[in-house]
């Protein structure tokens, strides 16, 4: 296994695999219906990223979009940013789920820590989101106004998303393990109307109260005018800390009538998902009804080939896109299938076995998950009946051939493995998988149907089975609709557009193979990536900053080349400080406290001073290039370095760091 070579072949589908797939459907209907003759997937790709305004439309009949009101052009002007889509049409995301209503079958699948094995069928999904969404009207929540919530990866979560979409409201959501201020950040810029909260949760077999949080979250975010509690820790917690808040099971209780949804335009927001940059506070992305479902369709029921009879489950929390990817895999009807826990605890089966006991037939992971798996000897295929299952996922970090090599020989043979990479900014994979293609150690099937995907070189020229910028030269319906509190849209250019003018600039490293299939060698810039949670370097600073010992600091992810994910953070003590245990203990409490446990840095140095650029910014990429192996000289200008002298630390931990390797 730790031999294989990138590019070996370890699957291809069977022709009936092929025949039955939901993509070959899509194509013969293609074929049938608009004339359009694709001989291959490849032939597929280029023609929906060069007919764009075709592709799309075919994607809203093929996939049955219903509508309160027709739409007028596809797609208005060609441009990024500001390409408009679908105008005129109204509909709402919640009623294209509900359209797959389906009685007694079950919706949702779930298990946690605290929760044994248990479903909620479509009927009682659709009957709780009424009585939610009426008690949201209730409240004076309208079309616009947004609802927090501070949940973990539960039924109710999915619930409460539906009701408010359903509302027209717009949703955004946390996990309870980020802290306090990593929460206020999000939560304070779009000013909620009304937070969902829990008590607290469990992980690794530990309870974490909460509800102290919630009370300083209500402190700091004078717009709240509702809470609502789920009991989770607890079934009787004490809402005498809290203001204004209501338990869930009140608001549903004795609530009916018919589920209603409220018919918006395609850009009226649906959500807003968090992605750091390097400085200031989270960017608050907005995503707006139609381009999420249309693009969620393309996803999951082509690239995914996932129908009502599948079963969907992506190991995530409720503060990572893969959250919102499941729960749209109720548009396709599948069941959502949601686990909350450690995925270690009680031990690494954990997750096996409830993949076992939910028959889940798409089992959705990180590329760390199964390193872990792998150092710790389970064996998946031997130890558990996976029957149902039919394809792995993974995704948040590069998958090394290696980790393709264990799927296969621990967990099962026939086995479609893709390996997916995408982001929070488009809340979709356009780099991924599909059920036509075969598998290759390391390798990325495809670039997704409508993601004009390329390899930049630095000019911004197209390059082939070369290491570039990962870049979208063509508009996509999921793009963000704006930032919040970016009215002129700066920092929306700034973040995406400021590279190649026109031209989506991702941050991830690619290569582009000439069989199509890809290579993502990790992140670009200087944003730290954990299992797919990406957090700005700033709010990590602020974190380790906020210590009196503690006078500067840099932290980066260096997320070797196809190797692992190693973050060690850099500090500069006031004088007559120490770097001893028990202050690494602090710092690291800190972070887990404040930002993240997923951001606690694997190592904490000591040095002189931190690397500056002459305008003061921290020179973050260039010491992460350098931890990866880069020449120092190919790595930074020493002329626009204000303490050259501060390098030299940073090279010669690099050269520990490849011997250790070797």
């Amino acid at each position: 296994m730790s031999g294989t070579p990138e590019g070996k072949l370890l699957w291809e589908p069977s022709r009936e695999q092929v025949e039955r797939s939901e993509i070959a459907r899509y194509m013969r209907w293609l074929r049938e219906e608009r004339g359009v003759e694709a001989r291959s997937y490849e032939e597929l790709w280029r023609w929906s990223v060069g007919e764009v305004e075709d592709f799309w439309a075919s994607v809203w009949d093929y996939c049955g979009v219903s509508e309160y009101a027709p739409y007028g052009r596809v797609l208005a002007e060609r441009r990024m940013p500001g390409a408009r889509w679908f105008e005129g049409t109204r509909l709402n995301y919640a009623r294209r789920i509900f359209e797959n209503y389906r009685g007694e079958a079950p919706a949702l699948i779930y298990a946690s820590e605290r929760r044994g094995l248990s479903e909620v069928s479509w009927s009682e999904l659709k009957e709780k989101t009424a009585a939610l969404a009426a008690a949201l009207r209730g409240m004076g929540v309208r079309p616009g106004d947004r609802v927090a919530a501070y949940v973990p990866n539960s039924p109710e979560a999915i619930v409460a998303f539906l009701a408010c979409a359903s509302v027209g409201a717009v949703w955004s959501s946390c996990s309870p393990d980020f802290g306090t201020r990593g929460v206020a950040d999000r939560f304070e810029q779009i000013e909620p109307k009304v937070l969902f909260a829990v008590d607290g949760y469990v992980y690794g077999g530990r309870p974490y109260d909460r509800l102290s949080t919630v009370a300083q979250l209500q402190r700091e975010m004078p717009s709240l005018e509702r809470t609502v509690l789920i009991p989770y820790l607890s079934d009787t917690p004490d809402t005498g800390v809290l203001r204004d808040a209501f338990l869930w099971d009140d608001l549903l209780t004795g609530a009916g009538g018919e589920l209603e949804f409220e018919p918006v335009p395609f850009d009226h927001p649906l959500w807003i998902l968090y992605s750091s940059g390097t400085t200031g506070l989270p960017k608050a992305i907005v995503q707006g009804h139609g381009g999420i479902m249309l693009e969620h369709l393309k996803l999951l029921r082509l690239h995914h080939d996932l129908g009502p009879d599948d079963r969907l489950f992506w190991f995530t929390t409720t503060g990572w896109m893969m959250w919102n990817v499941v729960v749209s895999g109720l548009l396709t009807g599948a069941a959502s299938v949601l686990y909350d826990g450690s995925p270690g605890y009680p031990d690494m089966n954990v997750l096996w076995r409830f993949a076992q006991e939910a028959g889940i037939t798409l089992f959705g992971t990180s590329a760390g998950y199964i390193g872990a798996c792998a150092k710790a000897g389970v064996e998946p295929g031997r130890d558990h009946d996976l029957s149902r299952l039919r394809s792995i996922g993974s995704t948040g970090s590069p998958l090394p051939p290696e980790g393709f090599a264990w799927v296969y020989e621990h967990v099962k043979q026939d086995l479609w493995l893709a390996s997916v990479s995408g982001g929070t900014d488009l809340c979709t994979a356009f780099v991924g998988g599909c059920p036509l293609l075969p598998v290759h150690a390391g390798e990325l099937q495809c670039r997704c149907l409508g993601a004009k995907v390329e390899a930049f070189s630095e000019r911004g020229e197209p390059l082939t089975d070369e290491v570039g910028e990962l870049v979208i030269t063509e508009p996509m319906p999921s793009m963000p609709l704006y930032f919040w509190n970016d009215p002129g849209g700066e920092r929306y250019r700034e973040s995406y557009f400021d590279t190649f003018p026109g031209v989506w600039r991702h941050g991830d490293w690619i290569k582009i193979k000439p069989r199509g299939s890809c290579v993502i060698y990790g992140r670009s810039d200087s944003t730290i990536n954990r299992g797919g949670v990406r957090m700005g370097t700033s709010e990590i600073y602020a974190a380790v900053e906020s210590l009196p010992e503690i006078a500067d600091s840099l932290v980066v992810d260096t997320e070797a080349l196809g190797g692992r994910s190693y973050m060690p953070l850099f500090v500069v003590l006031n004088e007559g400080e120490e770097l001893t245990e028990e202050l690494k203990q602090r710092i690291k409490s800190r972070i887990r406290q404040d930002i993240s446990p997923r951001h606690v840095p694997d190592e904490i140095f000591a040095v002189q001073e931190i690397p500056r650029t002459l305008n003061g910014k921290k020179l973050e990429v260039p010491v992460k290039k350098i931890l990866m192996g880069s020449p120092p000289e190919r790595s930074l200008n020493p002329g626009s370095v204000a303490n050259p002298k501060a390098v030299e630390f940073f090279v010669r931990l690099a050269r520990k760091l490849q011997k250790e390797e070797v």
